[in-house]
This record gives C-alpha cells, structure tokens and sequence, in this order.
C-alpha cells in the first residue's frame, strides 16, 4: 500500500491540475480536504466537487470537462469499467470492481480503461475496508508521500470515525491505528477512554442521556423527564453556577456512577453485556480545536461534516476541514439545526406509516416524504430506536430527486454482519439485477433502483439475506 502510494503521489506531484471528485458524507468530505490541501501545499492548481454517487450522468458530465488529471476519492473503485479514457488516480476502500472474480493481481496497475489507472484500495491488499481503514485514510496515505503532511492524519481520523469504523469494537482497528498513531504523535489527536455516547462535548449531560440512540438507553431515549429523572436520581447537579453541566465537566467519579447505573439498567432489561459494554470505548478528540464544541471531538466534528454533505454544501465542509472557523462554520452549524429537524419529521413519517416485517428483513417506504440524502441516517436511527427488530437489518426506500428512480438504503448491527450478513454485496447483486447499481459496506449499504421494482427488490433481498444468514 506504501509503494502504492508513492507512486500515486508522484504522478499527482507531476501534474499542473489536478481535479478532485469526492463523496459527500463525513469520510467522502475529509478525504476531499485532505487531497485538496496536500495539492495546494504542493503549488498545484486544485478544483474539488463532492458527489453523492459515481453515477454514469455523473461520469459523463466530469469527462465533457476533458480535465488533465483526476483524483477520485473515497470512490472510484466500483466504477473502475466506466473511466474509460480518464487519466486518473483512485483512493477508495469499498469493495473494487472485479475483486471477487480475481481480475486483479494484487497491487498491479488496472486495465479497465485506455489509459493507466493507479488505485489504491486496501481490500486488494488483504485489509477490510469497512473496517480498518478509511476513504479519508487511503487519501491520507498518498498525501503522506507528498510532502510534511501529517497534520492532515487528523482528517483521516474524524473520516474513519465518521465511517463508523469504531463502532464495532470500541475504537479504531487496523490500519487506522498506525494512522491514529501518528496524529498521537504530531499531537493533532488525542486518545481517552470514556463514554461513547454521541454529544459528550457541546450537550448537556442530561441531552446526552435523552438523545442516546447508539447504544440505545431502554426508558430514557427519547424520554426528557426520564432523563433528568435519571440524573438526579444519583445525585448528580444538572447545573453548576446557573449554566447547563457537559459532560466534560463531571468528576470521574460522577462518570463511572452514570455508566455503572446505565449498565445495570440495559442488563436488567435483558440486552446482551456487549450492549452494556458498548458505553465506553475510545474517545478521540483534537486538541487544537476549542473545548466543548463540535469541532474538540471526532464524532460531533464528523456529524457536522454529513450535514453539509447532506444538502450539497461539501464546498462548505471543505472551508471548516481546512480552517475556516468564521462564516464558513456558522453556516455549517446552521446545516446542522436544519438537519437535525428534518430527521425529527422524517422520524415522524416512518413512525406514521409503521416498518413492515417479513422474516428476513424489515423496511419502510418514504416515497417523496424523506430526502433521498438522509435516508441512510434515517434508516440507521429507525433501526437504534428501540421501536423495530434489531434482529433483522433494516431497508428504507425513497424516490430520488433528479431521474425516475428509487435511493434504497440499507443498516444493519455488528452482530448482524458477525453471523454472516453482508449488506454490501446485497446490494451490489440485487440492484444490478434490476438494472440499477449498489455497494457500501457489509453493515451499510445503498441502491438505486428503477422505480416499481421495490416489491422485487424486497423479495429479492430477502432471499439472499437468508442464504447469508444461514
């Protein structure tokens, strides 16, 4: 992977221009940030746009552009057919095209299109993409090679996050700990062991309990009164000098009293102990960034990413990963409150029309009533709420807004994709029998699909999700 990315770093170095097409989620956007300002450090003439899917209109628009060079980041790879004539570099970490029929000899460089294409893509080097490195990783390790770059690894860091690549155990595997190490070391992130539940630096702790939902607090998500209750009931003052107490206020003692209590409540209501122990894990915040904000901890600082993504403002994103702490974040935060109440309504929408189960899979339809852009959180959240079968992954459906298609996605737990679920390669097979496309992860994934083709797709799905699972 190394030699890999020397090489694609000396071809880029080699470039007068260099344009940069990235994803628009959290890890998409810190991959774009980090291959724009290794270019721009570079002296090398930089344009970036983000993009929610590497789709042939898409492809077709970037190559009318007749660009000289193009860095595709944090995709590329499941389109490797389609960059036919493009002079290009690729940093992804999903699943490349034509792995599973063992078209590539490990490292080589590809021979899809006409001219060269370097790649680099850790499932070709026998590392798990959706696990041990990120899109915003493999970016950082070609601007590595560019250059005094490793201030960036902080960037690597809020993607992998953003990624949810330290869900599973609790912290960061694989490749991204020798990435982690040399934030450590550059003193661009620091690492602690402490709760892992969202909102520890910018909410009030009795916010934090409320809006749990990864782990979910049986009888205090979602519940404000329950919340508070639940603090003062231990005695812990919600308040300190008139202003609402964070998390990062409390003694450790008053922390170790509030996940004890959380534990015990989780394990009285029968969830398994790797649900309990899933409270606490790493922690990983960037010390040059100002205590309780959004921007000190990786989790909070990779939200504030996808909302932006969320509603095509990547451009926006890209100013805040680069430095801009003025307009740039204001408006970024501003994304973020609207964000934040269109996922209530669209909470609403699916709690109106219910999830419908069969004995695989469970799903629900949004139709126009929920933004194809947040229809994965949504499906994610629906599935951590409590309310549905966690035992089944979840799919929901919603009509795209360009063309006549639906946006399929899909979420499902670590215990899920440990018994055999890949919701990645579900996808991928299913969609392109119905004409459309697909890919992700094994725990999340996503389509697109002609429209009239769900009741298919469903079935389709299923089918396959059981064979998975047995």
């Amino acid at each position: 992977m190394k030699e890999r990315a020397k090489e694609i770093a000396e071809k880029l170095l080699n470039s007068s221009k260099v344009h940069i097409v990235s994803h628009i989620d959290a890890d998409g956007i810190t991959a774009g940030s980090i291959a724009y300002a290794a270019l721009t450090r570079a002296g090398i003439n930089t344009s970036i746009q983000f993009v929610k899917q590497l789709e042939e209109r898409i492809l077709g628009k970037i190559k009318e552009q007749n660009y000289s060079m193009i860095w595709f980041a944090d995709l590329g790879s499941g389109q490797l057919g389609s960059l036919d004539d493009l002079e290009c570099v690729i940093t992804d970490h999903h699943e490349p095209q034509g792995r599973s029929q063992g078209t590539f000899d490990r490292g080589n460089i590809l021979s899809y299109s006409k001219k060269e294409t370097l790649e680099l893509n850790p499932h070709r080097y026998g590392i798990d993409g959706s696990t041990e490195i990120s899109g915003a990783g493999t970016a950082y390790l070609v601007a590595r090679e560019m250059g005094d770059n490793k201030d960036l690894s902080k960037l690597a860091i809020v993607g992998a996050v953003g990624d949810m690549q330290a869900s599973g155990q609790g912290k960061l595997i694989g490749y991204n700990r020798k990435i982690l190490a040399e934030a450590e070391e550059e003193g661009v992130v620091s690492t602690k062991i402490d709760a892992q539940l969202y909102g520890i630096e910018s909410r009030p702790i009795s916010k934090v309990i409320e809006y749990a939902s990864d782990p979910l607090l049986p009888g205090l998500s979602g519940d404000t009164m329950g919340s508070m209750n639940f603090l003062e009931d231990l005695e812990i003052p919600l308040k300190q000098d008139g202003e609402w107490r964070r998390w990062y206020h409390l003694e450790k003692s008053e922390k170790r009293k509030i996940i004890s209590a959380l534990a015990d409540r989780i394990l009285d209501r029968g969830y398994p102990p790797s649900y309990a122990s899933s409270l606490v894990g790493e922690i990983y915040t960037l010390p040059e960034e100002e205590h309780g904000t959004m921007l000190h901890e990786a989790k909070e600082f990779s939200t504030l990413l996808n909302s932006c993504g969320r509603y095509r403002k990547g451009n926006v994103a890209l100013e805040v990963c680069l430095g801009d702490r003025g307009d740039k974040l204001k408006e970024a935060q501003s994304l973020l409150r609207g964000h934040q109440k269109v996922l209530v309504d669209c909470l609403q929408v699916v709690e109106s029309q219910g999830v419908k189960e069969r004995e695989y899979i469970q799903y629900f339809h949004g139709g126009h009533n929920i933004p194809e852009t947040v229809l994965g959180t949504v499906a994610g959240m629906v599935l951590g709420s409590g309310k549905v079968d966690r035992s089944m992954p979840i799919l929901g459906f919603a009509y795209t807004e360009e063309e006549d298609g639906v946006k399929v996605s899909s979420r499902a737990t670590r215990t899920l994709v440990d018994a055999g679920l890949d919701l990645s390669m579900v996808m991928s097979k299913i969609s392109k029998d119905l004409g459309g496309e697909g890919g992700g992860h094994a725990i999340a994934a996503g389509a697109f699909i002609p429209q009239d083709t769900e009741e298919e797709f469903i079935r389709l799905v299923e089918s396959m999700v059981k064979k998975q699972m047995n």
